[in-house]
């Protein structure tokens, strides 16, 4: 699998699912244990192969399996 093209898509689904949630990436930030920085670059595309862990920490107030991060 090609990491350029998937990061993107976590990141958009990240935002999309962040957004019906209402939180502001400040929020998930505090909530999931990600730095804010990390979450920006992983939004924005920039960070090309987040770990699974990150993920996890991030789908877990999203309240979404990481599988959904990942369609």
């Amino acid at each position: 699998m090609n990491t350029e093209k998937v990061a993107p898509h976590i990141g958009r689904n990240i935002q999309k699912y962040r957004n019906q949630k209402g939180f502001s990436q400040t929020k998930l930030s505090q909530l999931s244990g990600v730095s804010y920085n990390t979450l920006i670059k992983i939004e924005a595309g920039g960070s090309k192969n987040p770990t699974i862990e990150t993920l996890i920490k991030l789908a877990r107030p999203l309240e979404i399996s990481v599988d959904q991060l990942l369609k």
